[in-house]
């Protein structure tokens, strides 16, 4: 099972200059509530972003064609392909980003997890592509708004594959 993981804002910014656009505590404890137990693929550039690098309790992998790419805590692969030939049939599968990585997991997705943050970042130089509606059906929505730890609603919107 293959799943797609991302914040968005209201134009599909997903980040700048490989940073995060909003900092939602509750977004955070959700992509590790899913993510946790749980195999995460994402591009070498995501894996640079991560603050302490490979995340706990989860199989890290990470996509680069580099060779002599070291990734502590991480295996890495040359291609998606690749990568997702290396999981058991059995294994749950979240795609973190970066945004090229996104495009190429679309097709191959079976769900979407996403935030949907009513806001639209200041900049913004990565974007998930498109929700197709004729593809995508919304599966639930829970709508939050903006607290003290929030600064703007957001919503946790999943996606399942018509």
């Amino acid at each position: 099972m293959i799943s797609i993981i991302a914040a968005v804002d209201r134009k599909g910014g997903i980040g700048y200059q490989n940073r995060l656009l909003f900092w939602l505590p509750n977004d955070l404890k959700r992509f590790k509530a899913l993510t946790t137990g749980n195999t995460i693929i994402m591009g070498r550039k995501t894996f640079e972003s991560l603050p302490k690098g490979a995340l706990p309790n989860r199989r890290n992998v990470v996509l680069s064609t580099r060779k002599d790419l070291s990734c502590p805590g991480a295996e890495v692969f040359p291609s998606l392909e690749t990568a997702l030939n290396s999981c058991r049939p059995d294994e749950h599968v979240y795609i973190i980003g970066g945004a090229s990585l996104y495009r190429q997991a679309l097709p191959l997705a079976d769900f979407l997890c996403l935030t949907e943050v009513d806001a639209e970042a200041p900049q913004a130089d990565a974007y998930f592509p498109e929700v197709a509606p004729a593809v995508w059906q919304e599966k639930s929505r829970e709508l939050h708004l903006a607290d003290e730890k929030h600064p703007c609603p957001y919503a946790f919107v999943d996606y399942i594959r018509r």
